[in-house]
């Protein structure tokens, strides 16, 4: 098989599992590109099965990365937020990376660690058999099934990972209006009681350095940032992710991009997250181009 047509076939899986084992587009970008230029070096022939071979060499470059910068992680300034990804039928999406992961999945997933994470990634989003993953990771069968249970039992058996249809949606809209109007009030009430708002700003843009709690408190903060003028601009519908989202544009720039987790019984809001850092947002960049 020609490496050209190998990596047509791969790339967007590779892209898929490297974004969910990282949160960051552009890492994943350049582990896969990575991937291929190491295959390209060597004689493909010698490789009986490439899918299998592709995968692993993917998930071992993760880790290596997820270790190598753990410290910097560690040291991030307030909370750390995955990049969004713009969904592939959005007009402005410069890549068809398909099968979106929900971004409170991704959030949810932080908990993890790196080998939790790829246990969870190949057994629950590629469905893999434990004796595979076993083989991928250099591990025994019954290892993996350990660390899965562990990952499972840091993740909630309900997760607030929904993915709507629509991109345009009621809560998007009464966000656009509450923003708009510095009014939040009716907005608020498709919170839950104990719903959180996490803001990522990197220490690049101001921003909230802890998450907040409650749906009295999450008010409080809008109705302050928006008098601040923190919501000047124009809000443009979107999907990221899979799921219906916000950007925020000014003077051409995207300068936050908001997602949002619902509760998958009642449908109200339990976490907004508020991407602010430009280094995530620079992928987005495209779609505000074509917007006041």
């Amino acid at each position: 098989m020609q490496l050209e047509q190998l990596y047509e076939d791969y790339r967007s899986l590779l892209f898929n599992l490297a974004y969910r084992m990282l949160g960051s587009v552009s890492d994943a970008e350049d582990i896969v590109q990575d991937v291929f230029l190491t295959l390209h070096q060597q004689d493909i022939h010698k490789v009986k099965h490439f899918k299998a071979y592709l995968i692993k060499t993917t998930t071992n470059r993760c880790l290596n990365l997820l270790s190598s910068t753990r410290r910097k992680r560690e040291e991030y300034i307030g909370p750390w937020l995955p990049e969004p990804l713009i969904d592939p039928r959005e007009p402005a999406a410069l890549t068809e990376h398909n099968e979106a992961v929900s971004y409170a999945l991704l959030v949810l997933m932080e908990q993890l660690s790196p080998m939790e994470r790829a246990v969870f990634i190949l057994r629950e989003g590629l469905e893999f058999e434990y004796e595979t993953i076993a083989e991928m990771l250099d591990k025994t069968a019954s290892n993996c099934r350990k660390i899965m249970s562990r990952a499972k039992q840091k993740l909630p058996d309900k997760s607030p990972v929904i993915a709507p249809k629509q991109k345009s949606t009621p809560l998007v809209e009464a966000f656009i209006d509450a923003a708009n109007t510095g009014n939040f009030k009716s907005f608020i009430q498709m919170l839950v009681e104990e719903a959180s708002l996490i803001s990522d700003g990197g220490g690049k843009v101001r921003s909230a350095l802890k998450p907040i709690r409650s749906r009295l408190r999450i008010l409080r903060f809008l109705e302050g940032v928006s008098r601040k003028g923190a919501f000047q601009g124009s809000f443009l519908p979107i999907s990221l992710n899979g799921e219906p989202s916000l950007l925020l544009i000014k003077n051409g720039q995207t300068k936050m991009a908001f997602c949002f987790a619902r509760n998958p019984g009642n449908f109200k809001v339990t976490h907004i997250y508020m991407v602010m850092n430009p280094d995530k947002l620079k992928k987005l960049q495209g779609v505000s181009q074509n917007h006041p």
